[in-house]
């Protein structure tokens, strides 16, 4: 059996570096489009400034976008080191996405970045914006395929088991790449990356006015990210209600700790606004409930149940005793391929093979089985509800501050005062921290939410990991960190030098003065 030590330093790994990756990421996402809309109206209107904001936040945008692609490298790497088992049980479904990440997207994206900064003396106004427009085409299609992947993690469909190879296969493509899990994860992340773009220049343009220097470039640029951050926290809010209902329905394990529902309450189920959640009591020793909220959001209707921890517990025992028999079953096809009575008992209880696999944390055979290792195993299928409780709770908080500074932002843009609202400006400068925060504590409730299983309800955790050393991971990890703790720091320093340094790095002089460079 594989050691926990060695579980939870291989989940500790590429956690650190998964979470590392995506401080880039959302920037990424974000600030590309908003790079489309700024030389989209240089090349409408003619005027300079407009090429300018375009250049110099797309200075800003390629320091983050090396970097991001430099810690996303490794990653992938990681499935083959750290993950070699979950690589061999099912490469045959994952690696098609994201091969065709590489393949498609991101040399399409790579490729235009370089026309990008290198085409403004080489291509006309009309090819350099098709330039920019394709290379935000291919962040976004890198960002599908790699969420298609994701998604299918969390609702493995379109693939089944073959027990004569041992491996889950690929049976219906088109149902991977349109799965609803991965498609509202999809709009949902991209829309987390636009309003990090958004926030991103909103705060920038914000310090600008704020020292009252390059006025008429940070105003210009301030007006953009106000409309498309307004647009994208919106988006954000009602596809991540779309996927809260499509988690409701592929992992209802996930919906209930992050609404830390111990009971199944009638339909509509309220919505516990807070709660202490006490996992050893099964209970909250506290909360505050909205009634019918849970409900409407998790069921899109009145009378449909929402099913609690306890109910759930209850139905992942009955899975596991039946995948004991698809886990016996299994162990017999491997001797005996032939073997037709067990290919029958295997027919019936496959679609629980991977709870029984969850008892393999425990023993080598299920003939060791006991109601007490039973019990840790149903205990098991239940992931800490308290860091997923308050995670959600942080990062819809954090969502609802960016939709006041975003909705603020632009009113006053529209009334044209916003130079003048100095706590405005100094409430958008101090909430650039907020879109990534959000974004991070996203990924901790939608990866961590999904545990014990590394493919939902498919392969647990514990069965994923290469059989390394505990010396080596201790070591990759320390390297890991302090390798991209390095470019973190190298991203801040030029982000900061190059934000400071402004529009006129650009060789172009100040804004102070609208009329001189309209």
């Amino acid at each position: 059996m594989i050691s926990e030590q060695l579980v939870d330093l291989s989940r500790l790994q590429f956690a650190a570096t998964a979470l590392y990756h995506f401080l880039f990421v959302p920037l990424t996402l974000g600030m590309v489009w908003i790079l489309v809309i700024m030389e989209s109206v240089y090349v409408m209107t003619g005027k300079t400034i407009y090429k300018d904001m375009t250049r110099f936040w797309g200075k800003l945008f390629g320091i983050n976008f090396a970097l991001g692609v430099t810690t996303g490298i490794t990653m992938e790497f990681q499935f083959g080191t750290n993950w070699a088992y979950y690589s061999h049980y099912v490469g045959d479904i994952f690696g098609a996405p994201l091969a065709i990440e590489g393949l498609m997207a991101f040399f399409l994206e790579s490729t235009f970045i370089g026309l990008f900064f290198f085409g403004w003396d080489r291509l006309s106004r009309g090819q350099h914006l098709l330039v920019t427009l394709l290379m935000a085409v291919g962040t976004n299609l890198s960002a599908l395929w790699i969420l298609i992947a994701n998604g299918w993690m969390q609702n493995p469909v379109g693939a089944e088991f073959n027990y004569t190879t041992m491996r889950m296969e690929m049976v219906d493509f088109w149902t991977i790449v349109f799965n609803p899990d991965a498609q509202a994860k999809f709009v949902h992340t991209v829309s987390a990356g636009y309003t990090t773009g958004a926030m991103f220049v909103l705060a920038i343009s914000s310090w600008y006015l704020l020292k009252g220097r390059d006025v008429e470039f940070a105003k210009k640029s301030f007006r953009i990210a106000a409309a498309f951050g307004f647009a994208s926290v919106c988006s954000v809010i009602v596809l991540g209600d779309e996927s809260g209902y499509t988690v409701g329905e592929a992992q209802q394990t996930k919906l209930a700790a992050m609404e830390a529902m111990w009971e199944t309450e009638p339909a509509p189920a309220s919505f516990n606004l807070v709660a202490i959640p006490n996992q050893a009591e099964m209970k909250n020793d506290f909360a505050i409930s909205i009634p019918w909220v849970m409900g409407i959001i998790g069921t899109r209707s009145l009378d449909k149940e929402i099913p609690g921890i306890k109910e759930i517990k209850e139905k992942n025992r009955e899975r596991i005793i039946s995948g004991m028999e698809a886990v016996t079953a299994l162990d017999a096809l491997r001797k005996n391929l032939d073997d037709a009575e067990m290919k029958a008992r295997f027919e019936a209880h496959k679609a629980d093979l991977g709870f029984g696999l969850l008892l393999r944390k425990y023993v080598t055979s299920i003939d060791q089985v006991t109601p007490a290792i039973i019990d840790k195993a149903v205990d098991d299928t239940i992931p800490h509800v308290a860091p997923i409780f308050w995670g959600f709770r942080a990062m819809v908080g954090l969502g609802l501050l960016m939709l006041l500074i975003f909705s603020l932002s632009l009113w006053h843009s529209v009334k044209g005062n916003f130079t003048r609202k100095r706590w405005l400006l100094r409430l958008a400068l101090f909430s650039l921290p907020a879109p990534w925060l959000a974004c991070e504590l996203g990924w901790l409730v939608a990866e961590y939410g999904r545990q014990p299983w590394t493919i939902y309800g498919v392969l647990p955790t514990h069965l994923s990991v290469s059989t390394l050393s505990v010396e080596s991971l201790y070591g990759s990890l320390a390297g890991f960190v302090g390798f991209y703790t390095l470019l973190l720091i190298v991203e801040m320093y030029l982000m900061v030098k190059f934000a400071r340094q402004g529009p006129g790095s650009l060789g172009t002089g100040r804004y102070l003065d609208e009329a001189a460079h309209a």
